[in-house]
C-alpha cells in the first residue's frame, strides 16, 4: 500500500491544520464557498474550478483526475533574469520534474482553516518563499480572493518580473466536451485598468440561445492598489505555437506581445493574464499581489470590487470577518474529550453538512455528477445536523420540504434551489426510491423532540403534483406542466393537508406495496442507489424493518397529540382505506389483498381529490398504525432471520430480480449487507439476543479494520444484473463493499440506541482512526463517503455521514437529546472518553440556547458503572425529572432566562 509518512497536524485551537509536502499526495482539494453561491475547490497546487451553477464557471469545470493537470490551475510566475521562471503555485514542467528529487528544491507547507487556504512555496535556489491565500469572503459577492505574498529571504536584492496567469473558462459544465471550440467564438475579451474581463454574448444552449448577462473577471493589483501594466487575455498568444500552460512561451522566453488597456479580442479561449511592475526586492522584504476573481452580474462595477478588496489591508480585513463568520457558526457545536485531535477533526465533520447544503452534491471534483442541487435524502438529513447547531426556528424550512411529497406517498426527485422548491421530472426517468418516504418522518421526529412542537404536525401543506402517478407506474395523461405542480381537487382548488397526513401517506402506501416475500418493493433503489436493476421483484427488507419502527413511532406521536386534548384530525377521504383497520381489515398475509387496495387507492387520485375530508379518532388512529407496526415487525422477525453452515445469524436485507434471496451462504460466498443490520436494529425488530447474534456475525464477515471498520457488504463474486449496478464495480469501491461511512455511521447510531455501547463506539472510534491517519487515508480533516480498496478516504466534503455523526455524538454518545421539549441527559460515553480530569464536554444547540454539558467522572467509570448523581444550571443544583425512564430536566429550567449559553454540569457516580 503507498502511503506518505507526512500527516496533518492541528496548530491551534479552533481546528486549523498544517501539512508539508502536500503536493505529495494526489486527489487532494479544499472547499471555498459562501451563502451567496460562490463555490471553489483548491488543492495544494491550486488547480480546482470556481463556478457559482452547472452553467457559470469562471476556470474549466475539473473532476479528480483533473486536479493532476495545469489547465484550471491559478498560476503566478516570477521571472528572474537568467534564473528558471518559478511558478510560486507549483505549476510549472521545471518544477514537476523536481518532483520526485531525492533532493527538491522546495519546501511546501500547506494550512488551512474555516474557510481559508495558504500555501507556502520556498525556493532555496532562488532565495525567494511565496505565500498564496486563497478564500471566498463570506459576503453576497461572487469573488474569490486570492494573495501572493513574495519574500527575499536571501542575503542579497532579488529583481524579478511577477505574472498571473489564470485561464478563464467563462461559460457552461456542459460545453466541456460539448461545443467547447464553438463556445469560445462567443467570448468578448476586454482589457480594463485592473485585470482581463469576458463577456460571452450568448449563453449557449442548442435547446434555445439565451442573451448572456454576466462577465468573468480576474482582476489585480500590486497590494497597494496599483494596477498591472499589462496584460495577456488569450490563451494561444501566452503559450506560444507548441507551448503549455505549464510552460508558457511568453513567461520561458520572456516574448509575446502584452495587451493594454483598452485592448478587445474577440472568439478565443481567454486568460486571466495580468503582468506586474518589475519589483526590486531587498532581503527580508516583502512585495504582495492581490487577485480578485469574479463573476459579474450585469452592472457591477469591476472598480467597486478592486475597492473593496483590492489592497494587502482591506484583503486581510475580508479573510478576518469570513474566519469569524464560520467560527462563529461552528463554535455552536464542539466537544471536549481526552482525545484533542479527536476533538478538532469533528469541528471539519460538523462542517460537512453545511457544505453539502451549498455545494449540493455536483460542484466539487470527486462529485463529477448530476447538475447541481440536492436530492429528497439530502435534504432531510442535513437538517438533523441543522436542528443541532443552529439557533432559530428550522420549522419553515422543514415545512417546505413537504410540499414535495406526493399523494401516491412518492416525491418529486428534482430539487430547487430555494427551501421548498420542487419542479416536475424534466428529464423523463420514472424512478422512485423506496426509502425516500422513510427519512422526513426521522427528521421530523428529531424536531418534535427538541422543540416539544407537535402542533406542527397540524400544519397543513401543499401536496407535489406531475405526470407521474402510482409510484411512477404510471402516466397521468390529464396533467400537463401548466397546470402547474400543487395537487388540485376536483373543483380546481389546491388541495392542503396536514404534515401528519403527509407522512402518514409516505408510510401508509409502501406497507401495501409489497413483493412476493410480502416485503415492501425495491423499485428503482433504496438508500443504497447501487441497487438498482431490480424494479420487478426486488424487495428491500432492510428498508420494511426502518418502515416498521417509523410505524409505531408514528403511533406514537397520535397518542401524544391526543394528550394536548385534540380528539381526532381529519384526513382526506380518499386515505380511508389505506386505515383498513379503521373499515373493512383485510388479511396483511395476503400479497393480492394489499395490491388490490393499494390500486383502488391509486385510481382515486390518479389526477386530483375530492376535497372531501373525514374525521378520525386519534386513538383508532394510533391503533391502526401499531397493528401495522407489529405485523410487519413480526413478519420481519420471524421470516427474514437467517443461520449459515458456520452457525451465524443476521437478517436478510434484500430479494434480487428473480425473487431469490440474496443473503446467507452461497457457492460464492457468504453474502451478508450491513444495511440489512442496521435498519432491524434501528427499527427495533432485532430482539435483544438476535442483535448480539447480528453484531457477531458483521464482525465476522463484515469489518475490516485496514479500511476503516464495516464494509458495506461482502464479495459477492459476481456482476448481480438481477440486483443492482453496484456489482458490476469492482469489490471494495463505492457501493459495493466499500467501508461506506453514512452506513457504517448509522450502524453505529443504531448500536447505541439498543444499548450496544461499546460495540458502537467501537464503529465510530475505527472510523476516526483511519480518517485521521493521513498516510493511509490521504485525505484532510473529516469523513469521506467511502474508503476504496486502497483504504483512500473519497468523496470528501460532501456526505449524509457527516450528520449522523453529529447526530450520534450529541444524541447518543453524550446523551443530550429532546423528548417532546424536555432535555434528556443519558450519557453513553465510555472510559477513554473522558479527559485526564474526568471530565467530557459538549456543547450544541437546544431551546433556542447555546447548551454547555459537561459531565464529570472523577473515577473514570466507563458506560454501565456510573449514574447522575446531581444536576446544576449555571451553577446552581436543580431537580431532575424521569422522561421514558432517562433523567431529564424540564425546559423551562433552560428558557427561563435571557442567557444565551446554558452551563450544565451534572456529577456521575458509580452504581448504587
Amino acid at each position: 500500500m503507498k502511503s506518505n509518512s507526512n500527516t496533518w497536524q492541528f496548530i491551534d485551537t479552533e481546528g486549523t491544520f498544517r501539512l508539508e509536502n502536500p503536493h505529495h499526495t494526489s486527489y487532494l482539494y479544499f472547499p471555498l464557498v459562501n451563502e451567496a453561491g460562490m463555490m471553489a475547490a483548491i488543492t495544494p497546487t491550486l488547480n480546482g474550478d470556481i463556478k457559482t451553477d452547472q452553467n457559470t464557471f469562471l476556470t474549466l469545470p475539473v473532476s479528480l483526475e483533473d486536479l493532476h493537470n495545469t489547465r484550471s490551475a491559478r498560476n503566478f510566475w516570477v521571472q528572474i533574469e537568467g534564473a528558471t521562471p518559478w511558478s510560486v503555485t507549483g505549476n510549472s514542467a521545471a518544477q514537476t520534474a523536481q518532483r520526485f528529487s531525492e533532493t527538491p528544491p522546495e519546501k511546501v507547507t500547506l494550512e488551512a482553516g474555516f474557510l481559508w487556504h495558504q500555501v507556502t512555496r520556498e525556493n532555496t535556489v532562488l532565495g525567494l518563499r511565496a505565500e498564496v491565500t486563497n478564500f471566498v469572503p463570506a459576503n453576497d459577492d461572487h469573488v474569490e480572493l486570492m494573495q501572493v505574498s513574495v519574500t527575499n529571504i536571501s542575503d542579497r536584492p532579488i529583481q524579478f518580473t511577477p505574472t498571473a496567469a489564470i485561464p478563464l473558462y467563462a461559460r457552461s459544465a456542459d460545453d466541456v466536451r460539448d461545443h467547447r471550440h464553438v463556445t469560445s467564438l462567443l467570448h468578448r475579451i476586454f482589457c480594463e485598468e485592473y485585470g482581463v474581463l469576458v463577456r460571452p454574448t450568448l449563453s449557449f444552449d442548442e435547446r434555445g440561445h439565451l442573451p448572456n448577462d454576466l462577465s468573468y473577471a480576474v482582476l489585480g493589483t500590486d497590494g497597494y492598489g496599483n494596477a498591472p501594466v499589462g496584460f495577456y487575455p488569450v490563451v494561444e498568444d501566452f503559450i506560444g505555437e507548441g507551448g503549455t500552460l505549464d510552460w508558457p512561451e511568453a513567461i520561458v522566453k520572456s516574448s509575446g506581445s502584452k495587451s493594454r488597456v483598452g485592448a478587445a479580442h474577440d472568439g478565443y479561449e481567454a486568460l486571466g493574464g495580468l503582468r506586474f511592475t518589475e519589483v526590486d526586492l531587498q532581503p527580508g522584504e516583502t512585495v504582495s499581489f492581490i487577485l480578485i476573481l469574479a463573476i459579474l452580474v450585469e452592472g457591477t462595477e469591476p472598480q467597486k470590487l478592486v475597492d473593496s478588496y483590492g489592497s494587502v489591508v482591506t484583503f486581510a480585513r475580508t479573510l478576518k470577518d469570513t474566519q469569524t463568520t464560520w467560527k462563529n457558526r461552528l463554535d455552536t457545536f464542539e466537544v471536549t474529550t481526552g482525545d484533542n485531535r479527536f476533538d478538532l477533526w469533528l469541528r471539519w465533520v460538523a462542517l460537512q453538512p453545511t457544505l453539502r447544503r451549498l455545494f449540493g452534491n455536483s460542484f466539487l471534483p470527486a462529485h463529477d455528477y448530476g447538475r447541481g442541487g440536492r436530492g429528497w435524502r439530502d435534504l432531510w438529513q442535513d437538517i438533523l445536523a441543522l436542528l443541532l447547531m443552529e439557533e432559530g426556528d428550522v420549522s419553515e424550512f422543514l415545512f417546505g420540504n413537504f410540499a414535495g411529497v406526493r399523494i401516491d406517498g412518492s416525491n418529486a426527485t428534482i430539487i430547487g434551489n430555494a427551501p421548498g422548491e420542487f419542479k416536475a421530472d424534466r428529464n423523463n426517468i420514472p424512478r422512485i426510491w423506496m426509502d425516500h418516504g422513510a427519512w422526513p418522518l426521522l427528521t421530523t421526529s428529531l424536531y418534535i423532540d427538541q422543540t416539544g412542537n407537535l402542533d406542527f404536525l397540524l400544519r397543513e401543506q401543499t401536496y407535489f403534483k406531475d405526470h407521474l402517478i402510482a409510484r411512477a407506474q404510471h402516466i397521468d395523461t390529464e396533467w400537463a406542466p401548466k397546470q402547474g405542480t400543487d395537487l388540485q381537487t376536483a373543483a380546481g382548488e389546491t388541495y392542503r393537508g396536514t404534515i401528519l397526513e403527509h407522512i402518514l401517506i409516505q408510510h401508509l402506501t409502501p406497507f401495501f406495496n409489497v413483493g412476493e416475500h410480502n416485503s415492501i418493493l425495491l423499485e428503482g433503489a433504496d438508500w443504497n442507489d447501487g441497487m438498482d436493476m431490480a424494479p420487478d421483484r426486488g424487495e428491500s427488507v432492510a428498508f420494511s424493518a426502518l418502515y416498521a419502527g417509523n410505524l409505531q413511532k408514528l403511533s406514537e406521536w397520535v397518542i401524544a397529540l391526543a394528550a394536548l386534548r385534540i380528539d381526532q384530525v381529519e384526513l382526506a377521504t380518499e386515505i380511508m382505506p389505506l386505515l383498513d383497520t379503521l373499515g373493512t381489515a383485510i388479511d396483511y398475509e395476503s400479497i393480492e389483498a394489499k395490491h388490490s387496495l393499494l390500486a383502488d387507492y391509486y385510481e382515486s387520485c390518479r389526477h386530483t381529490l375530492s376535497g372531501e375530508k373525514v374525521a378520525v379518532s386519534l386513538v383508532d388512529l394510533a391503533q391502526d398504525l401499531h397493528t401495522k407496526a407489529a405485523w410487519l415487525t413480526n413478519h420481519i422477525r420471524t421470516t427474514e432471520w437467517i443461520e449459515n453452515e458456520a452457525g451465524y445469524h443476521w437478517f436478510n436485507g434484500y430479494y434480487d430480480n428473480d425473487g431469490q434471496q440474496v443473503e446467507g451462504d452461497h457457492p460464492t460466498g457468504v453474502r451478508m449487507t450491513l444495511t440489512g443490520q442496521t435498519f432491524a436494529l434501528m427499527g427495533n425488530i432485532a430482539t435483544a439476543e438476535q442483535a448480539l447474534e447480528m453484531v457477531r456475525a458483521a464482525d465476522q464477515y463484515l469489518l475490516d479494520p485496514a479500511v476503516g471498520g464495516y464494509r458495506l457488504n461482502t464479495d459477492f463474486g459476481e456482476v448481480m444484473l438481477n440486483l443492482g449496478r453496484a456489482f458490476g464495480f469492482a469489490y471494495g469501491h463505492k457501493e459495493n463493499g466499500a467501508m461506506f461511512s453514512h452506513m457504517a455511521v448509522m450502524y453505529a447510531n443504531a448500536l447505541y440506541q439498543r444499548g450496544l455501547v461499546r460495540e458502537g463506539y467501537k464503529v465510530l472510534a475505527a472510523i476516526y482512526q483511519h480518517c485521521q491517519d493521513f498516510p493511509i487515508s490521504r485525505m484532510y480533516p473529516g469523513l469521506p463517503e467511502y474508503v476504496n480498496a486502497d483504504a483512500r478516504g473519497i468523496y470528501n466534503w460532501l456526505t449524509g455521514s457527516a450528520s449522523w455523526y453529529v447526530l450520534t455524538m450529541v444524541t447518543e454518545v453524550f446523551g443530550v437529546r429532546g423528548r417532546r421539549g424536555d432535555l434528556i441527559l443519558d450519557p453513553k460515553l465510555v472510559a477513554e472518553q473522558f479527559d485526564a480530569d474526568g471530565n467530557a464536554t459538549i456543547a450544541t444547540i437546544f431551546a433556542n440556547k447555546l447548551i454547555e454539558v459537561t459531565y464529570h467522572n472523577p473515577d473514570r467509570l466507563t458506560y454501565g458503572h456510573y449514574r447522575l448523581q446531581s444536576v446544576s444550571v449555571d451553577g446552581e443544583p436543580v431537580a431532575v425529572s424521569t422522561r421514558d425512564g432517562h433523567p431529564a430536566l424540564d425546559r423551562g429550567l433552560l428558557t427561563g432566562h435571557n442567557r444565551k449559553t446554558v452551563i450544565i454540569r451534572i456529577e456521575l457516580a458509580g452504581q448504587i
